[in-house]
């Protein structure tokens, strides 16, 4: 087995960690965070499936399909809980139902099953980009109402670890389905290494966020 391989293996590591960990303290957190930990049960399920089809060497695409937009609806649900009172809610759940729309369509016409969705990763990348940086700009300012909010103490980390991961993957996500239908399969896998490093980020920055929650 080579280097590459291993590292892609162990990089879903933290992702099962980060979930279970969630499930742990689930009844502990308020209403933002436990919307958050729908996104981390969703991801671990379907990675874990994911990396049982790629061991058997089948086609493992099309969990893409599903987890772009079950997670886009619980990151966009969390950030309609975060900026409450800053952005109206109709405006992130409008986005949520259109963008799941968008990727059906998507699948349905432009990017098959069997093929990864680049074009819906890249626009969740980008919206998500949004979020956190209007997240950041709210808190900057001291006087916000966030920083009275039970869920501040995670806040902060786990944006970061949102805006750190999508912002340097947007364009692996872009080129996404040039890279899987075109590079070699190793040199491709080089890629993946640099997308696992970035997700190991950002989960560790997901634990930390729960963490501190947990703590206080």
């Amino acid at each position: 087995m080579s280097v590459t391989k291993i590292i892609l293996i162990l990089s879903h590591v933290p992702v099962f960690a980060v979930a279970l960990y969630a499930a742990f303290i689930y009844k502990t957190l308020p209403t933002g965070l436990k919307l958050f930990s729908w996104f981390l049960f969703c991801s671990g399920i379907l990675q874990l499936i994911s990396l049982i089809l790629w061991f058997q060497g089948i086609n493992n695409l099309f969990i893409l399909h599903l987890l772009v937009p079950l997670g886009f609806v619980f990151l966009t649900a969390y950030y309609r809980n975060v900026l409450e009172g800053f952005l109206n809610k109709t405006v992130l759940s409008g986005t949520a139902i259109g963008f799941v729309i968008f990727s059906v369509i998507n699948t349905v016409f432009f990017q098959p099953l069997s093929v990864f969705n680049s074009f819906a990763l890249t626009t969740s990348c980008v919206v998500l980009i949004i979020l956190s940086l209007s997240t950041y700009m709210l808190l900057l300012d001291k006087s916000s109402e966030l920083h009275r909010r039970p869920s501040y103490a995670g806040l902060n980390r786990i944006n970061s670890g949102l805006f750190i991961y999508h912002a340097s993957t947007l364009l692996i996500f872009y080129f996404g389905e040039y890279i899987t239908s075109h590079i070699g399969l190793e040199l491709s896998r080089y890629t993946w290494v640099a997308h696992s490093f970035f997700s190991v980020v950002m989960y560790y920055c997901f634990w930390r966020g729960l963490w501190n929650r947990a703590v206080i």
